[in-house]
């Protein structure tokens, strides 16, 4: 493994500093809760080794009522990005070829160059509403692919496929023998209708998703990974006893008492964001310096300038963070131009959402 850390991390509002931001647009998940906010109250938990494959009844919550989806076909892990880390070294190797969708959140890029794996990127366009083009993802397969790897809801842009193209996608990757891993970390916001679990469509499917975005609580550091191919899941299972032997008992009661009242926690999520991208949407529409493809799900999206602000980009950004205290995730973060930036509206205040937009407009022209 060659391990190079990702812009996305290095210029993280953790490495730069939440002291200097007043405006913080760069996140990609709602507001993050607190124990008294979710009313939970840790008790007296004894502090074992758990169990491997996570808790039995979270293991069942994360199943939930999707058909054909059980208890077995779920692995607990250390977040998202372990789920990721998990199924990439697991999978791969110097001898295998994954074709993945750009712009994409890094772990799905970095993690499968870090093992030297052979990498072949098909790029989502704006001019195409960001949407997958089946015939270039066609194209990138070889013999040699051993995974597909897409997001859904999108990120950084937010946008969804249909389930017609998400049933496309199963096909495709069964046709041609590989696995399709689908990123579904913002499955739970989506603003219409919930696409079904990815892994509930085929054993060549894996699903990965957390707590973390759509629930606030990225500090508990708990995801899964499902899949229906009881080999995948010994293997996986064996790559997490190797990496962290089992969770976080803490951890995984947390999750626990979060998804036992999903339905309560993500209806007032939901109706919140859904008047957070009101906001922004109508800003879009009045901001003659920019456009952007309209995301569906998720809290983040994508903007691009139409043209290049006053000073270039570099300046640009300059000025936002220097002059305006807005933070934002530039184009670079995902191996994009910086004439596109991530804007998360799900993490800071509606009053800190609407003065980091007007911020961004004021840097826009100088």
């Amino acid at each position: 493994m060659k391990y190079v850390r990702m812009p996305i991390e290095t210029e993280s509002p953790e490495e730069y500093g939440y002291g200097r931001i007043r405006y913080n647009l760069s996140e990609s998940s709602v507001a993050d809760q607190t124990l008294a906010g979710l009313n939970l109250q840790i008790p007296d938990l004894k502090l074992l080794y758990g169990e491997h494959r996570g808790g039995a009844s979270l293991r069942a919550l994360i199943a939930g009522d999707n058909t054909g989806v059980s208890v077995d076909d779920v692995l607990v892990t250390t977040g998202a990005a372990g789920a990721l880390f998990i199924i990439a070294t697991a999978l791969l190797s110097s001898y295998d070829h994954l074709v993945v969708v750009r712009p994409n959140y890094a772990t799905n890029l970095e993690t499968p160059k870090a093992i030297g794996c052979r990498v072949t990127c098909v790029d989502l366009l704006f001019e195409e509403g960001f949407a997958i083009d089946f015939d270039k993802l066609a194209a990138a397969i070889t013999p040699s692919t051993k995974v597909i790897s897409v997001t859904c809801p999108h990120n950084p842009t937010g946008v969804m496929y249909s389930e017609g193209e998400l049933h496309g996608l199963v096909e495709l990757a069964r046709r041609h023998g590989c696995y399709l891993l689908v990123d579904e970390t913002y499955r739970d916001l989506s603003f219409g209708r919930t696409l079904p679990l990815a892994a509930s469509l085929g054993s060549h499917v894996i699903s990965v998703s957390s707590l973390s975005k759509a629930y606030g609580v990225p500090g508990i550091r708990l995801g899964w990974i499902v899949t229906k191919d009881a080999h995948l899941q010994q293997l996986f299972l064996a790559a997490k006893e190797q990496v962290s032997i089992c969770g976080s008992v803490i951890d995984e009661w947390v999750g626990e008492q979060i998804l036992a009242r999903r339905a309560a926690i993500l209806e007032p999520t939901l109706a919140e964001m859904r008047s957070r991208l009101a906001l922004v949407t109508e800003w879009i529409a009045n901001e003659a310096c920019l456009e952007w493809v309209a995301p569906s799900g998720g809290v983040v999206c994508f903007p691009r300038m139409r043209v290049e602000p006053a000073g270039g980009t570099d300046a640009f950004y300059r000025r936002l963070i220097d002059v305006q205290g807005t933070y934002v995730g530039p184009g670079h973060w995902f191996e994009m131009s910086d004439a596109y930036f991530r804007l998360g509206y799900g993490w800071p205040t509606r009053t800190e959402l609407e003065a980091g937009l007007k911020g961004i407009s004021m840097a826009l022209r100088g």
